[in-house]
């Protein structure tokens, strides 16, 4: 089959489709990834397709992300700035890329996803990573934008959709740029793309285990939980030799972490955290930044390293809860504390 991955944002929506395709890939499927430019050597030196597609932005951009981790505003920036204003360009690059394929398989954020499937008459799978995105009254996630709304959590199924339905409502606005698409590519423009429309008719992936979040009854009876697509840019799980040294010279190391967003928008992640090692007198590996002047036999900072392979031999991993990076840590099995930072 001739497969289409497509996704927008950050390394952790990038990662899980390039876990799923290098697998396609090696059961002998053709695999190509969509998604933004700045990915295209990253994708392209798997030996995996790609096509660009805009927007066109720098997903290591300190002031964007700065944007979008506001807590009360961040979704609306991130949708009605820096998403939707692109909606057309995204639908013309995804028209191009999806033509000749014979399944795509997308993330949440790419809005035209859904369009292109009708325009084209194409199947189509959904791909989602968190158990928030499903938006369930019966297991409510804590919403970053309304975090008290989590008070409610026991009051029932009932009042918990209520509250949802009355989100939905107050945020209709927002998609009008869809529904002018839609209109103009004779499509209907009734859409809801936050809480229906991303959902493929089809099959919709899950793609964190039961063991993570269980599947609701409010959640599209055709959904699949896969567990975590695991993938970290290592083909190899090898590490620098300095690292590998650093990691097997004395007591396994408090790893702190920040992932491939926050890293570039930190604050003072990191100088907290090496104090914090420093009082605790423990030794510490800092992933996220390169600052050999700071080194010493107790402490190590690295711009990069594959957690497949270092997260194994911390003592306990400090990072900011994103979906990939919790999955690699439940899967090392060691303890974990989160430092939350924007949506995470």
């Amino acid at each position: 089959m001739r497969l289409l991955f497509v996704t927008i944002g950050s390394l952790g929506d990038l990662y899980p489709c390039l876990a799923l395709a290098m697998e396609m890939k090696r059961r002998g499927h053709s695999v190509t990834i969509a998604t933004t430019e700045a990915y295209r050597a990253r994708v392209l030196q798997l030996g995996v397709r790609f096509h660009s597609l805009r927007p066109d932005w720098d997903p290591t951009d300190s002031a964007l992300i700065s944007q979008c981790e506001d807590l009360k505003s961040g979704p609306e920036v991130l949708f009605r700035k820096l998403i939707l204003p692109h909606l057309e360009n995204t639908y013309r690059d995804l028209l191009v890329a999806a033509k000749d394929c014979d399944l795509m398989l997308s993330g949440e954020l790419v809005f035209a996803a859904p369009l292109v499937a009708e325009k084209l008459q194409l199947p189509w799978v959904s791909l989602i990573l968190s158990p928030c995105s499903f938006l369930s009254a019966h297991d409510p996630s804590l919403l970053v934008n309304m975090p008290q709304l989590i008070h409610l959590r026991r009051a029932g199924w009932r009042l918990n959709r209520a509250v949802l339905n009355l989100g939905t409502w107050l945020t209709k606005g927002w998609w009008k740029p869809v529904q002018r698409l839609r209109a103009r590519e004779g499509l209907s423009p009734d859409c809801a793309p936050l809480t229906r429309d991303k959902f493929s008719p089809l099959l919709v992936l899950a793609l964190f285990p039961s063991v993570f979040a269980q599947q609701q009854a409010d959640w599209p009876p055709q959904t699949v939980q896969t567990g975590f697509p695991f993938f970290d840019g290592s083909t190899t799980h090898s590490l620098q030799p300095e690292l590998a040294h650093f990691l097997s010279a004395g007591e396994p190391p408090i790893v702190f972490t920040l992932g491939s967003t926050a890293v570039s928008h930190p604050g003072s992640f990191y100088q907290v955290s090496r104090e914090a090692a420093l009082r605790l007198r423990k030794r510490a590996l800092l992933i996220g930044i390169s600052d050999p002047q700071i080194h010493s036999d107790h402490l190590r900072t690295v711009s990069y390293a594959p957690y497949s392979a270092v997260f194994p031999r911390a003592s306990v991993i400090v990072h900011q809860g994103g979906s990939g990076t919790t999955g690699q840590a439940l899967r090392a099995g060691r303890p974990q504390l989160f430092v939350p930072f924007g949506w995470d």
